[in-house]
Order: structure tokens, then C-alpha cells, then sequence
């Protein structure tokens, strides 16, 4: 699912610029009672295809063509009472949204599931009817980060165009580059390097309703224990909440996580999962493509999510993210080394499309290291027209120093 690479390496960089005229609008959202920022909160323009999410500090940037300026800002996210606000109303950077958590009572739901298995049967029975049955194209932003430690060695953002096939295809999703840059602080990183493996690909691959086989499909659900723990609502819906994790008896490294599945058309809108990385032996083979010589490199954490939006009765792929620490021991040295990658793409503006998928020259394969593929590092107005995740605090601090870097 995500392949990490270690080798040895260069980098060069190079300079691009683009201007933006398009109006943006900047915030936050939080909870409206504890004030903590809501993290990956959807955000989106009413009535069009444009959205992104907030960052894992609330935080959000939206650009929004002039035309759309009399629409409605609408922000949602699960277990949380849906605002739309007026474009109009908004002031350009500064605007703090708070959401109210929202209770639902069981006598709201009309059928409650006794039966977890013939649930999770069904969702899969019911995808081509939920999910988007035509070819679409997709813009969406790609980021990826490298910390060895507390700091920050890596980071590579692009803007990708991605052709999607129906759900009901088993022909796989292609992506291509528009735009990237990359910025790598070798000074940190000794003799080693961690490369992320697969870029915008990979994180196609987390679009669990069209790859099913990525978490589990009809056959492999027989390998998990599935239990419904609880009933929430997003965007005036109501969610069931169901747990699985893998059968005491099944040795393979499988998955334990939650869905999030509409109670009415039986959509999975949300999953969030990690892996059972307990057999560690068997981890490193599942992640490690390539180490060298004196080093037992391991998983130590996973973490994966993927969030779907609905628009006229079908849903799509919106958001996914991953995230995988791991520990790399040298022979003969005293002390380890932590490594924290995470690789998260969000789907910023989309249409159906009459067009032909991408020529094989013009795609990303599924061995692409995003690090080769796009340029060096550039300034705020890199990005143009494009949407992209407002980058964490952590990250706007490394990017500040990247910038002073080439002014000096």
C-alpha cells in the first residue's frame, strides 16, 4: 500500500513561479465548546465540485473562482452539525468557524443492524449503485513528508490531475503531474535516505470502494470480526459506526479500524484503520522495498483514512490519508533512529469526462518517487489557481526556512 525505499541520493533544485488572481479564503475550525480544531474537516464551495480539508491544525486555504462568489461555504465534518456560510460573508484569511457537536438518538434510526457480517455484505453488494458509475477527471493536491525525529527532512507537494474509472471498472485509476516541488534537508539525514514509494498512486490505492482488495473485498471480509459500536450523524445524515479487526486465528498482517456507512443507501462515507503490525518480521516485508547492508528496519505505527463525498445520489473519492513511523536499527550502534512519513492527497475540483485515459508516458507509475519527479522548492505563489492543504504549523516552519535558504 505505501513502499518506503532507503538509498542513497542528490538534489538539485529549481526555481518556478506562478501567479494567482483567483479570490482565496482562509480559517480555522473547531469545536464551538473546547475550541480544539477539528482536523480534516471537508470543506467546499455549495452547488460545485471545489473542496479541500483542514489541516491537523483546523486550519484551511480555498480558492474560489469569481463566478462562484455568490455561493455558500459549506463545512462538515462527522459527529458535528453541518454550517454553510455565505461566501460574502467571509473576510479573505482570519475566519474562524466553529461546529457544534451534534447527538443522535437510537429511536432516530429505523432499522438498526443485528447483524454486523450481512451489514458489511451488503455495503459491498451496493457499491456500484452508491458510487459514481461514469469516467471522471480530478484535480488534487499531493503531499508527502519525511521526519527524522522531531524535525522535518522531506517534504514534496504536487498538484496531479487523476482519471478515474467508474466504480463498477476494475481497470485501475491513473494520475499524472501538473506541477510539484520538492525540498530535502540531506544535512540531517546521515547516510540514510527514506524515499516514499508510489506518491498520488499509492494514495489512489486508499480509495478502498474501488480497490477493495486494499483493506478487504467479499471474499476477505470472512477474515475479520466486524461490530457495530455506535450511531453518528455528518451533513444531516445519519452514520453507523462499525468496527472490524482481523480473526485471532489469521497470522497474515490485516487491518482493525472503523467505517462509517450511511444508514439509508448503505454507503461507506469514512474509514479510518490501522494495521496489525505486531508480527514485525512480516510488517517489514509487507513495507520495505529496499535497506542496506546492517540495518533492521521495522514498522512501528500506521495509521490510514479515507473520506467520500456525495453529490446527486453518488458518492466519490474526496480525501485519503497515510501515515507509518518506523525504527531503523544499525548493527553495532549504540542508539536507533525514528522515521515518521506521511503521504495525504485531497481532491480539489472534479467533472465527468468523455476523455481517454492517459497515454502511458504521461502517467505515474506505481514506482514513482514523487522526489524525482517534480522540481525544486519555490515561493507563496507557486501554486496559482490551484487548491492545495493549508500546510501545519510545523511544516509553514520548514517551508520559512527553505525560503530564507534561497534569499540568502
Amino acid at each position: 500500500m505505501l513502499l518506503v525505499s532507503m538509498v542513497m541520493m542528490d538534489v538539485s533544485a529549481i526555481d518556478q513561479d506562478q501567479e494567482t488572481s483567483v479570490p482565496q479564503y482562509s480559517g480555522t475550525v473547531f469545536d464551538s465548546e473546547s475550541r480544539d480544531p477539528l482536523v480534516f474537516a471537508t470543506v467546499a464551495v455549495e452547488g460545485t465540485h471545489i473542496a479541500t480539508v483542514s489541516n491537523s491544525d483546523g486550519e484551511f486555504i480555498l480558492k474560489v473562482p469569481e463566478q462562484h462568489a455568490g455561493k455558500n461555504l459549506v463545512v462538515s465534518f462527522i459527529g458535528y452539525e453541518k454550517k454553510s456560510i455565505p461566501l460574502s460573508a467571509l473576510n479573505a484569511e482570519g475566519n474562524d468557524i466553529p461546529l457544534d457537536m451534534t447527538t443522535v438518538s437510537l429511536v432516530e434510526v429505523s432499522v438498526f443492524p443485528s447483524d454486523p457480517d450481512l451489514l458489511i455484505r451488503a455495503v459491498m453488494n451496493r457499491r456500484d449503485q452508491n458510487y459514481l458509475d461514469v469516467p471522471t477527471s480530478k484535480t488534487a493536491f499531493y503531499r508527502e513528508t519525511i521526519k527524522k525525529g522531531w524535525s522535518y527532512v522531506s517534504l514534496t507537494e504536487a498538484v496531479v490531475d487523476i482519471y478515474k474509472h467508474p466504480y463498477n471498472s476494475s481497470r485501475s485509476d491513473q494520475a499524472k503531474l501538473i506541477i510539484g516541488r520538492k525540498s530535502t534537508d540531506y544535512g540531517k539525514i546521515d547516510t540514510l535516505v527514506f524515499r516514499l514509494q508510489g506518491g498520488p498512486v499509492s494514495a489512489l490505492m486508499l480509495d478502498i470502494m474501488k480497490d477493495p482488495y486494499t483493506l478487504f473485498d467479499e471474499e476477505m471480509v470472512d477474515y475479520y470480526v466486524f461490530e457495530m459500536s455506535n450511531i453518528t450523524r455528518v451533513d444531516d445524515r445519519m452514520l453507523y459506526v462499525l468496527s472490524f479487526k482481523q480473526k485471532p486465528d489469521v497470522n497474515t498482517p490485516l487491518f482493525y479500524g472503523k467505517l462509517y456507512v450511511d444508514t439509508e443507501s448503505l454507503a461507506i462515507t469514512s474509514a479510518s484503520f490501522n494495521m496489525n503490525i505486531s508480527n514485525r518480521s512480516e510488517a517489514a516485508r509487507m513495507f520495505i522495498r529496499r535497506k542496506p547492508m546492517g540495518a533492521r528496519v521495522f514498522p512501528t505505527e500506521t495509521a490510514y483514512m479515507v473520506n467520500y463525498r456525495e453529490q446527486d445520489g453518488k458518492w466519490f473519492f474526496s480525501y485519503a490519508r497515510a501515515e507509518i513511523s518506523f525504527r531503523v536499527n544499525w548493527r553495532r550502534k549504540l542508539f536507533n533512529t525514528n522515521y515518521h512519513t506521511t503521504m495525504e492527497m485531497a481532491v480539489t475540483d472534479w467533472e465527468v469526462t468523455d476523455d481517454r485515459p492517459y497515454r502511458s508516458s504521461d502517467r505515474l507509475k506505481m514506482n514513482v518517487i514523487m522526489e524525482d519527479a517534480v522540481q525544486g522548492f519555490a515561493d507563496d505563489a507557486f501554486w496559482g489557481d490551484y487548491n492545495v492543504i493549508e500546510p501545519e504549523q510545523p511544516i509553514e516552519n520548514a517551508i520559512r526556512k527553505i525560503q530564507k535558504s534561497i534569499e540568502d
